[in-house]
């Protein structure tokens, strides 16, 4: 009975041990070994040598195109719309006939102001006379030149009014749509059609605090508006604000833009960047090649790695004489080419300024570097690649905005 016991005990021992053998040395070990054999699929990319360009300084920013002068056209006085002389969207000269008001009234009212002016001045000749002879007193007289410049004040109060009802441009411009009809009562301050002065024309823009010392009054300033694709309008810079914004810490910059033949309107929006300097030697890549993280940016440098024999056929037996004189000859004619075995590095840059599909790389990465362009999300450190640009991205027709 004990030595079943025994023997059923030595069993169990081995079996235990060997299941412990296997799941705790010999499984580990062989899986280790497969992982260690195992080689990643090569991955396919899109590479392009960094390069240097001269690239010029620029602050970029958002901004609003806004006319130099302005203004809603409205009489000063209400009145009856007689006529109006102009067509929407006209251009129109300084002190152009614009709006006619009803002037009837007035017009009776200055015949009656004229007339008592006219009593006044025969008043005024009659009295200086009798003075003369000492007929009336001086009194008299000066209650009679009261009167007569009473009297011609009111004749220029009517006048005023009168042609205060005639509405004309009070500078050159573009008029807008016209927001009144014949016949129709306006009120005094009452809109009747925009006037936009529009060259030159002035564009305001925000700049950060920190770039402010980059430039200054009268530097050069290229406008793009998106009415225009590929059209750049020059300016310069004419004044900043006296103060930045509490809330956004910008400062408003205001930009003159000659717009001879009046494309550029009040309103739009526009790309504006601002010349800050002189031309600078730059390493670029192309915009696609920048991975950006909370933690750096970084690029994909290719790198060159140990040659590699391209895959061939096992010899068989009737070759294996051929393969032997080959193997034997000193210079073997045939041989199968190796290829370069390529492999990527991550290096985490530092960026600079951006201008259309590229971007500058201030530290990181030198002129002739082989960087990704695309294909970087599948490739681990050290990984195996292969470069095939006949699939490369091509540049949007036009960029988002800055």
């Amino acid at each position: 009975m004990v030595k079943r016991f025994l023997i059923t005990a030595v069993i169990v021992g081995l079996f235990l041990g060997g299941v412990g053998y296997f799941n705790l040395v010999f499984k580990p070990k062989m899986i280790g070994e497969f992982m260690a054999k195992m080689v990643p699929p090569t991955a396919t990319v899109t590479a392009e040598l960094a390069k240097t360009e001269s690239w010029v300084d620029r602050v970029r920013a958002i901004g609003t195109l806004v006319a130099i002068e302005g203004v809603d056209v409205a009489p000063q006085v209400a009145g009856l719309v007689t006529g109006y002389f102009f067509d929407s969207g006209a251009d129109v000269e300084k002190g152009a006939k614009l709006v006619q008001l009803d002037t009837s009234v007035e017009e009776a009212d200055l015949a009656d102001r004229k007339a008592t002016l006219h009593q006044a001045d025969i008043d005024f000749a009659r009295q200086s006379k009798l003075v003369k002879q000492a007929d009336v007193s001086q009194a008299t007289l000066d209650a009679t030149i009261a009167k007569r410049d009473s009297a011609a004040a009111a004749v220029q109060r009517i006048e005023a009014i009168i042609a205060q009802k005639t509405i004309t441009a009070p500078f050159a411009g573009r008029l807008g749509l016209r927001h009144m009809e014949k016949g129709q009562y306006m009120l005094a301050g009452q809109a009747m059609v925009w006037l936009q002065a529009l060259d030159p024309i002035w564009v305001d823009f925000p700049v950060s605090e920190s770039s402010i010392s980059m430039f200054s009054k009268g530097s050069a300033v290229e406008l793009a508006a998106d009415a225009y694709p590929g059209r750049v309008f020059k300016g310069e810079v004419e004044a900043f604000d006296a103060k930045l914004g509490q809330d956004t810490r910008m400062l408003m910059v205001r930009a003159r833009v000659p717009n001879p033949d009046r494309t550029l309107m009040p309103g739009m929006f526009a790309n504006v960047a601002v010349i800050s300097g002189g031309a600078k030697e730059l390493v670029t890549v192309p915009r696609t090649a920048v991975t950006y993280g909370l933690y750096g940016d970084s690029v994909w440098v290719v790198k060159q790695g140990a040659a590699e024999p391209a895959s061939k056929p096992a010899p068989t037996a009737a070759s294996e004489p051929v393969a032997s004189a080959v193997a034997a000859d000193a210079a073997p004619t045939g041989a199968i080419p190796v290829e370069p075995k390529l492999t990527v590095e991550r290096r985490f840059v530092r960026v600079g300024p951006t201008e259309g599909d590229r971007v500058a790389i201030l530290e990181g990465v030198k002129a002739g570097d082989e960087v990704v362009t695309s294909g970087q999300l599948k490739l681990p450190p050290g990984a195996t690649i292969t470069v095939d640009n006949s699939g490369a991205l091509k540049a949007p027709a036009e960029l988002p905005k800055q």
